[in-house]
Order: structure tokens, then C-alpha cells, then sequence
């Protein structure tokens, strides 16, 4: 059995809320039934599983979406920024400090995932000789039960993508996170980031046994991926450098003026899907928990004062003005252009716009999956892409071949996190709706899950912390 769970982004709590932490139990004691569940063959045997691979399919860890950006380094001159270089003592210092604060700070999922490597909390009762179940599934604490092998292995997305670099300094901080999560990983190898890469020998053996072809997605997202996934770029300057930053300035510089929803709201952005609404969300915070003109004009003020700073940013010139980014670097200008009249008394219909104009967008991924060599070879009946924060599942193809019938399908993880998303009906009124979602898929070979093939699953729960002005 192989299961794949995408874009948890575990942060350091400096920054957007994650995930509540009781969805991993949840999803400790669904997996606990799908061993069991998985263990009934065609036919009707019920014959246990020995094995689960759990595939962490990339931005895992958060390492972007932090604070800490925004603070010096000791020994640095200037702030430490992920395009700095690699090899360099404060880019590792500042990646060491963030890793040991997303750890210390979720301490109930590492917790959890550790278990189901290292202990009995996965286990199914063994088979009798006739090839039924001893005892009942529900007796979980009984005595004389299967454990099922549950390898966990780690992937990198963009937001976690330090922990590919191949320096050997940052060998230790992976260690770190091999003990933390119970990983199947080398340490001493970078985390892969393609499944076809040497270090991730383990996971494509997993993926050619379930007919799965799985990656992040990122590489098909320029504004989050330059070719190279040892190469920082745009996508994190936008992270730190414009949405993280926004909302610690205007808390720093304006937090004693505002109210506690309104600053609640702003620490919400990068919740916000797509991101790009960023400006509608902010404007309709604004309007519904800032009546002070003046006040909700000096939030306008500090970002447009962060906005022409970025642009003029020597690493994001170079992306911006390159000829290969040019498209994109042409799209970002106008949407900042366009962001410095979001947040005003009159700037309704602007963000009326926007929000029709991409309010209701949805790109999906499927495309690429269709131009995977191991769909056209016919190597996979699944190809698997995160990054979206859409689950989605898109019949692609169906073939007759030598060993029967092979149906081809892309699925999408989805995420683990909170996400608010303007409301489709009229989305011109700026109302977001917020709620947590959770997604996982299971692939299933030799006949497991009564010869089904894939199961997904995906939750939703609404928020009850913290509610959106107008949700």
C-alpha cells in the first residue's frame, strides 16, 4: 500500500495558522483502517499486509513562511535571503534556527508519524489458515496482531526546498528531521526532489510497484520554479519580502491603531487562494474592520511603500527582466501596478475586477500529467501532483493492452491546511470563506483493497479560532 499526503506547511508559528493538530490523529486512525481494509484481496481473502509507504510529497515543512526572514543574522551585514549563497554560515544558521522552531512547534504530528514508524500503533489482526481475520478490526489494543512496516519518506516541494541542497552542511539539520519524523531518508543524501533522482531509489521502487508517478507540481509553476531546484526564486521573495513582511509592518507600525480582527486578518494572507486575491482579501479586511479612511490609507501606504521596494530588488529585477520569465515578470508588474489602489476608501471597483477576474479561476496541473514519459509509455495508471492546494481527480486515458485493461488517471493531493476563498456567487462583494481541508490518496497492488486499484479521501472543517469579516 502507498499512501501520499501533500502541502501540510508546518510553520514556525511566526506567521499564518496551520493545520489543527488533531487532523493528524484523524489521519493515524484512518490509515489504521485502510491496512486493514487494504488486506482483503480479490476474491474475498483476507490475507494482511506487511508493508505502507507514506510518501510526504513536498512542502512538509515551511520553511518560508517565517519571520524570521525579517531579522538579522550574527555575522551578517545585511538580511540573509534564500539566494544568498548556500555554502554561506547565515543562510545555514538562518535554515538551522527556522528547521528547530518548525519542529519544536508541531510536536504532535512529528510525534505521530514517529509512532507509526517505530511502534505497534499501525498493526491488523493476522489471518486465519481459511483466510479470514482472527478478531475484529475494532479490538486495536488486543494482543497478537500484524504489525505493518511503515517507511515514511520525505520529498521537497518549493517552500522546503533547502533540504535538497547537497552541501554537507546542512546534512546535520537533515538529520534533525530524519529522527523528528521517523523518516525512511538518508540524512546524508539530499531530500529528492524528482522521483527519478538517486536518492530517491526508495520511493520509485514504491511508485513502480503501484503504477504511480508522483512529483510536487512546482516545476510547472514559473513563478515558483527556475529549472533548478537548488535555485531560489521569485516565489520566495514574494512569501517573505512582500506578504510576511506586509503583515509584520503594518503590525509594527500602525498594530496599536488597528483592531485585533483586522490584524488577525492581514496574518491570514497567504491563506488566501489563489494568492493572487491577496489585495481583494486585504481591501475587504479593510472595510469591514477599519472605518477610519485616514488609517485604512497609511495600510495602502505600506504596501506600496514594500511593493516598489521589491521590484527594485536586485534578484527580483534579474527574474523579472530575464527573457525566459519575461511573461511572468510582465504579469507580476502589472499586478503590483494595479495593488497600489487595493486597499483605499474608492477602490471598490478595482477589486471588484480583480475578484471577477480570477475569483473563480482554477488552474489545474492535469495538462502536464499528459506529457509524463510514464504516462505515454504507459508505466503509470497514475500520475500524482501537489502544489495546487486542489484535490482533483481527471480521467486522462483508457487503453487495452497485454495485461488488460489500463485506465490512466491524475490526481492532485491537495493540502492540509486553513485556505479562504472568495465565495463564487457575486464574488464582486469580496466575501471569503474559510475552512481547514484535508486531503490523502492510497494506491493499492497484488490484489489489496479487494483488487481496487486507488482510494482517495478529503475532508473539510469549518474554522471556529478565528472567522473571516464577511464569512
Amino acid at each position: 500500500m502507498l499512501v501520499i499526503i501533500s502541502d501540510i506547511h508546518l510553520t514556525d508559528g511566526s506567521s499564518g495558522r496551520t493545520v489543527h493538530q488533531g487532523a493528524f490523529r484523524v489521519f493515524r486512525e484512518r490509515l489504521r483502517a485502510l491496512a486493514y481494509a487494504a488486506s482483503w484481496r480479490a476474491g474475498g481473502k483476507y490475507k494482511p499486509i506487511e508493508e505502507c509507504d507514506i510518501v510526504l510529497l513536498g512542502d512538509i515543512l515551511d520553511v518560508l513562511r517565517s519571520s524570521q526572514w525579517l531579522k538579522p543574522s550574527p555575522g551578517a551585514a545585511a538580511l540573509v535571503r534564500p539566494w544568498d549563497s548556500h555554502e554561506s554560515e547565515p543562510l545555514i544558521s538562518k535554515i538551522r534556527t527556522i528547521t528547530e522552531a518548525i519542529l519544536s512547534s508541531n510536536t504532535v504530528f512529528f510525534a505521530m508519524m514517529r509512532e507509526m514508524r517505530n511502534t505497534n500503533v499501525i498493526t491488523i489482526p493476522p489471518a486465519t489458515r481459511d483466510g479470514r481475520p482472527t478478531r475484529s478490526h475494532d479490538t486495536a489494543g488486543s494482543v497478537d496482531r500484524d504489525r505493518v512496516n511503515v517507511r515514511i519518506h520525505y520529498m521537497v516541494g518549493n517552500h522546503d526546498w533547502f533540504y535538497h541542497l547537497p552541501h554537507p552542511a546542512y546534512n546535520e539539520i537533515r538529520r534533525a528531521i530524519v529522527q523528528t519524523l521517523g523518516l525512511a531518508n538518508d540524512p546524508f543524501q539530499p531530500f529528492p526532489h524528482d522521483p527519478e533522482e538517486p536518492a530517491a531509489k526508495p520511493i520509485l521502487n514504491a511508485f513502480e510497484a503501484h503504477q504511480v508517478l508522483a512529483r510536487h507540481g512546482d516545476i510547472f509553476d514559473p513563478i515558483n520554479f527556475d529549472g533548478d531546484r537548488c535555485r531560489s526564486t521569485v516565489g520566495d521573495s514574494i512569501v517573505i519580502d512582500l506578504v510576511t513582511r506586509f503583515a509584520a509592518e503594518v503590525r509594527a507600525q500602525l498594530g496599536e491603531s488597528l483592531s485585533p480582527e483586522c490584524l488577525a486578518g492581514l496574518n491570514e494572507i497567504d491563506n488566501v487562494r489563489p494568492l493572487l486575491l491577496a489585495p481583494v482579501w486585504t481591501g475587504g479586511i479593510l472595510q469591514r474592520t477599519c472605518p477610519d479612511a485616514k488609517l485604512r490609507r497609511k495600510v495602502q501606504g505600506v504596501w506600496n511603500d514594500l511593493a516598489d521596494q521589491w521590484v527594485k530588488m536586485p534578484f527580483v529585477c534579474e527574474h523579472l527582466c530575464s527573457r525566459h520569465q519575461f511573461k511572468m515578470g510582465q504579469s507580476l508588474k502589472l499586478f503590483l501596478a494595479l495593488s497600489k489602489r487595493f486597499m483605499t476608501v474608492d477602490s471598490g471597483r478595482w477589486r471588484c475586477w480583480l475578484a471577477e477576474k480570477i475569483g473563480s479561476a482554477r488552474k489545474s496541473y492535469f495538462p502536464h500529467a499528459a506529457q509524463e514519459h510514464w504516462f505515454q509509455q504507459q508505466r503509470a495508471r497514475f500520475i500524482v501532483y501537489g502544489h495546487t492546494h486542489h484535490h482533483e481527480i481527471v480521467p486522462l486515458n483508457s487503453a487495452t493492452t497485454s495485461e488488460g485493461q489500463l485506465d490512466q488517471i491524475y490526481l492532485n493531493s491537495g493540502t492540509w491546511r486553513p485556505v479562504h476563498e472568495l465565495t463564487r456567487y457575486n464574488p464582486g462583494r469580496e466575501i471569503f470563506v474559510g475552512y481547514n481541508t484535508m486531503t490523502y490518496l492510497a494506491f493499492f497492488k497484488d490484489g489489496e483493497r479487494g483488487g481496487r486499484k486507488f482510494e482517495c479521501w478529503t475532508g473539510g472543517l469549518s474554522q471556529s479560532a478565528w472567522k473571516a469579516p464577511g464569512s
